[in-house]
Parts: structure tokens; C-alpha cells; sequence
């Protein structure tokens, strides 16, 4: 009795307080003690922690400046991943989309966390199923496991049958018992063998942390070589440990992995700010590379809702309107359609009963039920109900006009379901169609030799986005392409994008006339078409995949559970924040607040955040470059190493630090490509042998003189800032007024510093000797040609 009460009533409160929660942890950000972790315990916090303790030890503290930096560079790292992690959880729950119960025999709607064991959980189409558990009611339920099993076609689900949790609703409705929640549900434990924290692939924290990688292991062996070279060359022991610790440190791009750090965190905060979730971190890398964007119509061009406009009788002896109402009232869960004819006919009409119902699908493209005595009546797309003749060109007419069209049709009996988007015959015969045919959605099938006999045309308004004409012109003059999917008539579709001006978008292709099986000429109609109708949710899927396979990188949009299967394999997908709870939970990005036009700023905020990376490492390893050619030829020959510490934390904060926080926050809209790891060091090895060169002949020509060694060092400080700077400005390119104000504020602050007497006193520096000073201005002057000439031929220059 107790189980015959908790599924007609579902749990009571005194049940539901005492049962097992459903805590699963968020996935979209890490916990507070991970963040700590990652940013503190670092093998180069490690190293110039024990490097700062030898300074500190065996030499001036002046010459310790370095390790404030990496505090520094610690607690801004820990606050800005704080900062983002804060955003995403609050806009994660906002995009938590509440669950359907029965509780006490009254429907409720609860949290995702508020799930318990033995709830009684009610599903509609588009549902997500967050825990496992036991069907008790199906009406025509239909679930779609594919993002677990990889089987393609929805599952039938009657009361006793199980569902897994990953699955989703795609047709009818029903309601099931939970028995596995929190981390015993299948689908968390699938998230938890793979990682409690994953990131997409990210082809710039690769090159980022291949450059740490062979950074690290270059710095060991030139770092001891160096180490004994100053130690054996030097009387001073102190003398020698600051120099070799000024070559080791200058070899570690310690801000590099800062950069990009706060680049990814401020850009989540920014897109968070316009209600945008990025629910993988590396998604932002996405956004700036694509160059492909597929749309899909209903929910992104045209806004979610629509309007009853016209229903347009074809026979005169049938009660049309009653039909109409009592399909569209069939539904607990009603679709857009669905909800546009129940807004003018309120309610089903008396006698309308239905036996055996066929709830819609967007595979299926129809839906129906059998009324008893009053017969079997479908609703759907013409061009799937009907198989030429004049109700199938009025409609399509209809359709050219970027109108919604749908048949009301009486059938002798209700035709049997098919998996996919299939025509169903009105003659009769039974066509049994093979397994490509019914996948690509274009065979024609005889339901159980149904009849479909046209009764009227009901047509519908659609409501085209006001943002969506200025958004599409934006990705025209960025260079992406814009793809028009949708499953509508492809004449209705080309009519609204036509309308918005997308280019070609007169030339529209039905999706099941398109080949199955070859996805190379695929790909080429991909590539010459814009606007596809008719699309079934396997096709969309495919379409990602031919278009990716043609080196393009894909983003797709959508907010139907049709669109689910192409948003996960799509390199970027985007959900809209009215759409389904399965397309959210796919998508990486998710628009909360339902915006065309946040997509533009989404685009943007991915290249920004990959140009000015670029920019910023080619700063960080162009320092790492000159130190490990100086620290070898500085330890092969024996000599003194040409500055202190101090000297390079002076030039290094004037040349890299500051300008490189100002760099990697800078708006930008050039488009990413591949190939971030070779551009760097096509950049960063000849600017950085060339600065190493013209530094060390600084110090030589100095000190081959009369000079002392603070004077020595301090001509080849000088060679190294101006040639570090120069570097600042073939990065900062191109410039506007605001980098030339930086670049040019960073020359005014070394020579103000060198005219302070208590500055120079501080870092050591004494300009004196007029003619090394000017020597080194010249080899700096040289020095800066020969690289400008390095970058333009390595093609590496933006222009």
C-alpha cells in the first residue's frame, strides 16, 4: 500500500525530510582549497622560493624584490579564479532549471538539490533526468539515452522500465520513482571516474603549460652550469649566488600562467555580467576561433513563442476546431505550438476522449490520437502528412511567405510512430524503409497503411528577434559563417533569413533529400548552402561533424531537446536560457537571459582573451629566451653575469609586468587561429637571442674599460631595457593612443628613475661613464632593427 500511495501521491514532508538528499557537486568551477592549491604549491613557486631564501641569506635584500612579485602574483591569481568561481556558481544556479515532483498529491517544482530518494518525479518533453530510477506512468513517453549509450533512436518507456540519469525526454510524458540519487545516480558516476574537475581541450593551456614543461627542464642544467660558472669566476661568494640567481629567475616566466589566469577569469566575470555562462573555463578559447556558427531558427532568430494566425478549412464537413483543441490539449507538457492553439481554443470539448494517443516529436515532426467514435486525427508538417496534391501546394505556398505551417488531417486509423522525421504515405502501402533511409529522415513509410486525409491548414506567426538583423551583420564583417538549421518546411526558413539579410539564404535545401552516407559531398553542400529545413536531430549532429571534418571550427545554438546531440559535439555549443534543461546541460555556454545579441559580445570576449594571451606570451618568453642564452654563454665563457636581481625586476615590471596586465585585459577583434605554440616562439627565440646578444656586448665593451662593475652592469641595463622595450612595442601593435600612452609612460618611468638619485641608489645603477652609456644606447638602436627585421621575415608582426 505504502508504494501504490507514493506513486498516485508521491512522498509525504515527513518522508521527504527524512530521506537521502540529492547533493551532487557543481561542475562549474573547483572548490576553494583546489583554486589555493593551484596558484601556491607550483614547481616555480618552489624554485624561486628557495632561490629568494639565498638571496635573502648571502646577499642585499634589495636584490629580493623578485619574490614579492611571485606574492604578489599568488594573490591575484587566488583572487580573480575567487572572483570567477563566485560568478559562475551564482549564475549556475540561476540556469538550474527546477524539477517537477508530486509531493503530498500536490505537483511542486524543486531545485535540483531538493531531489530525495523516492520522489516521485513527473517528465515532459526536453526534461533532463538528474537521478536514476523506475517509470510508474508513461503516456507515450519517449527517452532519448544517447549521450550515455550512443544509440541514436528515443526509447519507448512503460511503467516498470528503468531510466539512468544523462538521459532526456523527447516525446510524451510520464513520471518515475527516484532510486539512485546524489553520487550513487549513474550519470555522476560516470562524471566522477572521469574528473570531479574537467576542462575542455584548450589549445593555449597546452602551449602554456608545454612552455613550463621545457622551461623547467632547460632551467635545471643552465641554472647549475651557471651557478658554478659565478662561483668559480668571482671572489665574492655573495657576488656570485645574486648573479646566478638573476640568470635563473629571469629564465622563469612566472607571470606568464598569471596572465592567463586572470584573462579567462575576468572574461567569465564579463560575460557573466551580461548573464552569460560559461560552464567550462576553456569555452572562451572557443568562441575566439570559430568561424562556422549553426542556428537553429525556432528559439535563436525567431523568439521561443508563437501566434495562432489562421486556420484555413479544406473541408466543410468536419469539426475542425474541436480537433484542434483536443490535440493541442492532449499534451501536459505543451510545445510552442501547442500553446498558441490552446490560447484561442481554451479548453477540449466535451465527448473528446482520447484512446491511443502519439505524442510530437521533433524527430517525428507530427502528432496524434484516436478519439473513438469521432475517429483518428494528426497534426504536423505537411510535407511529411501529406504526399503531394493541392493541400501540400497550398501549404507550401503558405510557407514561402516565412509562415509556420501546419496540416490538421483525419486519418482511418492512427498512424504508427516512427523513430525519425518520416513521410507517411495516404495510399496505403506499406514501404518498409532501411535503417540509413529512416536516419537521414527521408524515407517514405506507411504507418500501419494509415490514410491521411487534409481537413484544414493552421498557420502560425512566428516572432523574429529585434536583435537578430544587427547580430547576424555582426558575424558577416567578423568572417563567420552563418548555417541556418532548422527541422521546419526549408522554404519558411528561407523566407525568415532572407528577410534578415543572411547571405544566400535564398538558396534552401531540404535535409532529407541530402546524402547519407557520404560525408565528404556532404560537407561540400554544407559549405555552398546556407539554410537547410527539414534537419532531423541526428542530421544536425552530422552536419558538426562533416563541418568539422572540413578544418572548420563550429559553434552551434539551440534551446530544443532537438538540437541536444549537435550542441555536445559541436566545438562550442550555446544554449539559450529559455530552452531546454538538456540543452543546458550540454552546452558549454548558456545565454540566461535569452539574448541574440550577448552572442556578438560572447565572440568578442573569446578573442580578446586569445589575441592578447598571444600578446603576453610573447613578452614572457622573449625574457625567458634572452636569460637562457645569456645564463650559456655567460656560464661557457666565464664571465660575470651583466646584472643583479634587482636590475631585472626593474626592467622586467617597466617592459613586461605592468604593460602585460594592461595587454591582456585590452579589447581586440581579430579572430584566433591555430598554431598559438609555433607563432610564440617564431617570435619570442629571435627577439629574445638578439636582446641577450646586445646585452652581453653592452657589458663587454664596458667592461673591457676603466669602469667599475655597477657602472658595467648599468650600461648593459640600459641595452637590456631598450631592447625589451622595443620588443613591448612591436607586440603592442597596432597603435592607438592608449598604447602609445603606455608604452611611451614605461620609457618616461627608466629615465625618470635614473635621474633620481635615491632610485638609482636602490637598484644600483650609475650611469657615469658617458661614453659606455652611449655605446649602449647604439648597440641598443642596432639591436632593435635587427630584431624588427627577425619577427617581419619569422611573419609574426600584426599588422
Amino acid at each position: 500500500m505504502d508504494r501504490l500511495s507514493t506513486v498516485a501521491n508521491g512522498l509525504t514532508s515527513a518522508q521527504v525530510a527524512g530521506a537521502k538528499p540529492n547533493h551532487v557537486p557543481r561542475r562549474s568551477s573547483r572548490s576553494l582549497s583546489a583554486i589555493v592549491r593551484a596558484n601556491v604549491f607550483t614547481l616555480f613557486n618552489l624554485v624561486i622560493g628557495v632561490l629568494w631564501a639565498l638571496v635573502l641569506i648571502f646577499g642585499e635584500w634589495q636584490d629580493s624584490l623578485f619574490g614579492l612579485v611571485i606574492v604578489a602574483n599568488v594573490l591575484i591569481g587566488i583572487v580573480q579564479e575567487l572572483r570567477a568561481k563566485r560568478t559562475l556558481d551564482k549564475l549556475a544556479v540561476i540556469n538550474e532549471a527546477p524539477v517537477r515532483v508530486r509531493r503530498d498529491g500536490e505537483e511542486r517544482l524543486v531545485q535540483p538539490r531538493q531531489l530525495v530518494l523516492g520522489d516521485l518525479i513527473l517528465l515532459g518533453p526536453g526534461d533532463r533526468l538528474l537521478v536514476d530510477g523506475e517509470v510508474v506512468e508513461s503516456d507515450g513517453l519517449e527517452v532519448d539515452e544517447s549521450l550515455l549509450t550512443g544509440e541514436a533512436d528515443p526509447v519507448h518507456k512503460q511503467p516498470g522500465d528503468g531510466v539512468l540519469s544523462g538521459s532526456f525526454a523527447v516525446a510524451g510524458a510520464g513520471a518515475f520513482v527516484a532510486t539512485r540519487v546524489s553520487t550513487d545516480a549513474y550519470a555522476v558516476k560516470l562524471a566522477e571516474e572521469a574528473s570531479k574537475f574537467h576542462l575542455a581541450h584548450s589549445e593555449l593551456r597546452e602551449g602554456v603549460a608545454n612552455f613550463i614543461k621545457y622551461i623547467t627542464w632547460l632551467v635545471i642544467p643552465i641554472g647549475a652550469l651557471l651557478i658554478y660558472s659565478q662561483l668559480k669566476h668571482s671572489a665574492d661568494f655573495g657576488t656570485a649566488i645574486t648573479g646566478a640567481v638573476a640568470g635563473i629567475v629571469t629564465m622563469i616566466p612566472e607571470g606568464l600562467v598569471l596572465m592567463t589566469s586572470i584573462a579567462f577569469a575576468v572574461g567569465v566575470v564579463r560575460l557573466g555580467r551580461r548573464k552569460c555562462l560559461v560552464q567550462e573555463l576553456p569555452a572562451i578559447e572557443g568562441l575566439a576561433r570559430v568561424d562556422v556558427l549553426c542556428l537553429d531558427k525556432t528559439g535563436t532568430l525567431t523568439a521561443g513563442g508563437m501566434d495562432l494566425d489562421q486556420v484555413l478549412p479544406l473541408r466543410d464537413d468536419h469539426p475542425i476546431e474541436d480537433a484542434l483543441a483536443a490535440l493541442a490539449h492532449l499534451d501536459h507538457s505543451p510545445n510552442a505550438t501547442a500553446q498558441a492553439i490552446r490560447a484561442r481554443y481554451q479548453g477540449a470539448r466535451d465527448g473528446w476522449t482520447a484512446g491511443e494517443t502519439v505524442p510530437f516529436s521533433s524527430a517525428r515532426k507530427w502528432s496524434g490520437a484516436d478519439f473513438g467514435e469521432r475517429g483518428a486525427w494528426v497534426l504536423g508538417a505537411p510535407d511529411v502528412l501529406l504526399d503531394g496534391g493541392d493541400a501540400y501546394d497550398q501549404a507550401a505556398g503558405l510557407a514561402a511567405t516565412g509562415a509556420r505551417v501546419l496540416v490538421l488531417g483525419r486519418a482511418r486509423t492512427l498512424p504508427a510512430p516512427q523513430a525519425n522525421g518520416t513521410r507517411i504515405k495516404a495510399d496505403g502501402a506499406d514501404i518498409e524503409a532501411s535503417r540509413a533511409d529512416v536516419e537521414a529522415g527521408g524515407a517514405d513509410v506507411a504507418a500501419g497503411g494509415a490514410d491521411v486525409e487534409a481537413v484544414a491548414l493552421v498557420t502560425l506567426k512566428q516572432r523574429v528577434r529585434p536583435d537578430a538583423h544587427e547580430t547576424l551583420r555582426y558575424f558577416a564583417k567578423q568572417g563567420v559563417t552563418v548555417k541556418v538549421i532548422s527541422g521546419d518546411n526549408p522554404t519558411a526558413v528561407s523566407a525568415i533569413a532572407t528577410g534578415l539579410e543572411i547571405p544566400d539564404a535564398h538558396r534552401s535545401i531540404d535535409a532529407r533529400d541530402l546524402p547519407y552516407d557520404d560525408e565528404a559531398k556532404l560537407g561540400e553542400l554544407l559549405d555552398s548552402h546556407t539554410v537547410f529545413g527539414r534537419v532531423s536531430p541526428q542530421q544536425k549532429r552530422q552536419f558538426v561533424t562533416a563541418l568539422q571534418a572540413r578544418g572548420h571550427t563550429v559553434a552551434m545554438t539551440g534551446d530544443g531537446v532537438n538540437d541536444v546531440l549537435a550542441l555536445k559535439d559541436a566545438d562550442l555549443g550555446i544554449a539559450m536560457g529559455a530552452g531546454s534543461p538538456a540543452t543546458k546541460a550540454v552546452a558549454q555556454v548558456v545565454l540566461l537571459d535569452d539574448k541574440f545579441a550577448t552572442l556578438p559580445h560572447v565572440v568578442g570576449e573569446g578573442r580578446r582573451v586569445l589575441a592578447n594571451i598571444e600578446r603576453v606570451s610573447n613578452l614572457f618568453l622573449t625574457k625567458t629566451f634572452y636569460a637562457i642564452v645569456l645564463s650559456l654563454l655567460v656560464g661557457v665563457a666565464g664571465i660575470m653575469f651583466p646584472f643583479a636581481p634587482r636590475h631585472s625586476t626593474l626592467t622586467n615590471a617597466l617592459t613586461i609586468g605592468v604593460p602585460a596586465l594592461f595587454l591582456a585585459l585590452a579589447p581586440t577583434f581579430e579572430r584566433s587561429k591555430p598554431g598559438f605554440v609555433r607563432r610564440v616562439l617564431r617570435f619570442a627565440v629571435p627577439a629574445g637571442i638578439l636582446c641577450a646578444a646586445a646585452v652581453l656586448l653592452s657589458f663587454w665593451a664596458a667592461h673591457s674599460g676603466t669602469s667599475t662593475l655597477v657602472e658595467d652592469q648599468t650600461s648593459a641595463v640600459i641595452t637590456l631595457f631598450l631592447t625589451t622595450w622595443w620588443v613591448l612595442v612591436l607586440i603592442a601593435r597596432p597603435l592607438n593612443w592608449w598604447r602609445i600612452a603606455l608604452v611611451a609612460s614605461m620609457a618616461a618611468a627608466f629615465a625618470i628613475g635614473l635621474t633620481i638619485p635615491f632610485v638609482r641608489h636602490f637598484f644600483a645603477l650609475e650611469p657615469g661613464d658617458l661614453s659606455d652609456d652611449l655605446t649602449a644606447v647604439g648597440i641598443s638602436i642596432v639591436a632593435a632593427v635587427m630584431i624588427s627585421v627577425a619577427v617581419k621575415v619569422a611573419g609574426t608582426l600584426r599588422t
